[in-house]
């Protein structure tokens, strides 16, 4: 889907999605958060066609969201592996909100085929939304929109 001609300026989704809004960036950043770095290691997992990797590794680059970074293995040529900057690291709770979105709506009679642990203590990691005083909320509800007239002019 090509959202060149939606506006971006009143939404921070809409920017969002103008970065990420295509099946492969999605994919490439939850193969990333999930360790892989090589070219070659991508293009074996997602299978998918050199030249779009390498532009949308580019893009992702270019948006500050992955970095490159030189390895050399011995005799052979260097190469970059692309890891994720502080940027693309704050988008893995994104990537983690679609998946438990597609958990609740998608997953088949067998259940999800990933559950998320909490690395140190084994317990599965819950998606939960709270406001700053700690109440959990139910998503779509109980939210009012406070908007910035200021970041909407300008």
């Amino acid at each position: 889907m090509d959202y060149a001609d939606q506006p971006t300026d009143c939404c921070s989704i809409a920017r969002t999605v103008s970065i990420t809004g295509d099946r492969w960036m999605m994919l490439i950043l939850r193969d990333l958060s999930n360790g892989l770095r090589r070219f070659d290691e991508l293009i074996g997992h997602l299978r998918i066609a050199r030249d779009v990797l390498t532009r949308r590794l580019a893009a992702l680059v270019d948006e500050g969201m992955v970095e490159r970074r030189p390895y050399q293995q011995l005799g052979q040529r260097p190469r970059d592996e692309y890891r994720l900057t502080a940027k693309g690291r704050d988008f893995v709770p994104v990537l983690i909100a679609l998946m438990h979105w597609g958990d609740q709506h998608l997953a088949g009679a067998a259940g999800p085929p990933v559950r998320l642990r909490h690395a140190d203590c084994g317990a599965e990691i819950r998606l939960e939304l709270r406001c700053a005083a700690g109440h959990e909320l139910t998503p779509g509800r109980a939210v009012e929109r406070e908007f910035n007239a200021a970041a909407l002019d300008g």
